[in-house]
């Protein structure tokens, strides 16, 4: 495990949370599962307490708290995809059953994990040297709930 990782706080189902990530991002691996080893304040021994994990090559645990606890928009996982299909995929697997939809390429998972899904090239056409291409994106950006990468790229290329 990383020096640093960052921690997600799950009720009781963060081992399920935690091989469907892994399932869904190339480059992630299922770590460390850890079990009580008596009663605690959250459950019974033998209980999952804590799942190592990385997405992508990030370092990441996943805690069975005990207690549900919320998810605030001040931190989320983003996800740089290739292309469109990959948005795609991502998108609809995690606003499956129970996830819902935000704006501008956020969401937020069945377990109220908020999530960035984003075309990798967002930041280039952001930081394009021509500043009206930079603003055209940005506007077009704004009114998408998941991005659409042609959509985007019109924008960015679009006469001004």
């Amino acid at each position: 495990m990383s020096k640093v990782s960052t921690c997600l706080w799950f009720a009781g189902d963060g081992e399920a949370a935690v091989r469907f990530y892994v399932s869904l991002v190339p480059g992630s691996s299922l770590g460390q599962i850890l079990r009580a080893p008596g009663p605690w304040p959250g459950g019974e021994p033998g209980d999952v307490i804590l799942i190592t994990f990385t997405l992508g090559g990030q370092s990441f645990q996943a805690l069975n708290g005990g207690t549900p606890a919320e998810y605030g928009t001040a931190a989320s996982i983003a996800v740089a995809c290739a292309d469109q299909a990959e948005i795609d995929r991502l998108w609809d697997a995690l606003i499956a059953e129970g996830g819902t939809e935000i704006m501008c390429g956020w969401l937020r998972d069945r377990w109220g994990v908020p999530w960035q899904i984003v075309p990798d090239l967002l930041p280039r056409l952001l930081a394009d040297p021509d500043p009206a291409v930079a603003a055209r994106v940005f506007v077009a950006m704004q009114d998408m709930v998941k991005l659409d990468v042609a959509a985007l790229e019109a924008a960015a290329y679009a006469a001004s």
